[in-house]
């Protein structure tokens, strides 16, 4: 299977101007091969705009951003994972929805751990942790942004036996680390291919720092982007994770009566 990131520019676009660009962009990762394009976090909107803004354009999964992906994923025959504000009730909850290739929402995704005042002042927590999501014969662990920075919510979807997470991600300076040190370490400890999705640019006090990347099963970068906005690829594989996995042994080797 082969994975695309879109590293997006920041820029102040409206939910319309990003469905069109989006739209090019899945034609351009299906051009290159892709069977799955992920995008950042809260993509269709933007993410650092002030609660009162999100709270407007928050739709449910069932409206015009979540049909759009739909015809996007449809047209393109690709898979797709991208973030928006979802409305619930009186509840907005930092979202990202999976559709497959046939444009059927496979899963929506709700941020569990929120970040500082500007995931607070906008948004609820998921109050459970997202389901696997199957897509062909693989199987997904769904993260958002700081979900991926807390060990065992990694581990529980190991655990699980998903055989990556996906993770749309808005993270900022001075958060380098998160990208190229906690992303890998991810990986390896838990013998997953881990795909991170960020964004680059200055949207509001938050300069973005970029550097998505798709890591493998033993903690080595597959694709990694730089600093600007650019389209990545890798292609995983199961014979690979299925080696990978006969030389660690991190699982196997775990201490359940140590630490319950």
């Amino acid at each position: 299977m082969r994975i695309a990131i879109y590293q997006m520019n920041s820029v102040d676009r409206s939910i319309a101007e990003n469905t069109a660009l989006f739209d090019q962009i899945c034609a351009n990762a299906k051009a290159g091969g892709a069977d799955l394009i992920i995008f950042p976090e809260m993509a269709l909107t933007g993410y650092n705009i002030g609660a009162d803004r999100i709270k407007q354009l928050a739709q449910s999964r069932n409206g015009a951003m979540v049909q759009g992906l739909k015809i996007m994923a449809a047209r393109h025959d690709i898979g797709v994972l991208c973030g928006f504000p979802e409305a619930d009730g009186e509840q907005v909850f930092n979202a990202a929805a999976f559709i497959d290739a046939t444009g059927a929402v496979l899963s929506i995704c709700r941020k569990a751990h929120l970040f500082g005042d500007v995931d607070r002042a906008a948004f609820s927590a998921a109050d459970t942790l997202c389901p696997l999501v199957q897509f062909g014969d693989w199987s997904f662990g769904l993260a958002i942004c700081y979900d991926v920075e807390f060990p065992e919510l990694v581990r529980a979807y190991a655990l699980a036996g998903a055989d990556a997470v996906l993770v749309p991600t808005a993270n900022m300076l001075p958060y380098i680390g998160v990208a190229t040190r906690v992303v890998p370490a991810r990986a390896e400890e838990n013998e997953i291919y881990v795909a991170y999705a960020n964004r680059v640019g200055v949207e509001g006090t938050f300069e973005y720092c970029g550097l998505s990347c798709i890591a493998g099963p033993n903690g080595i970068d597959l694709a990694r982007a730089g600093g600007n906005e650019e389209l990545i690829f890798a292609d995983i594989s199961k014979e690979h994770l299925s080696q990978v996995r006969k030389s660690l042994s991190h699982l196997n080797d775990r201490r359940e009566d140590l630490y319950p």
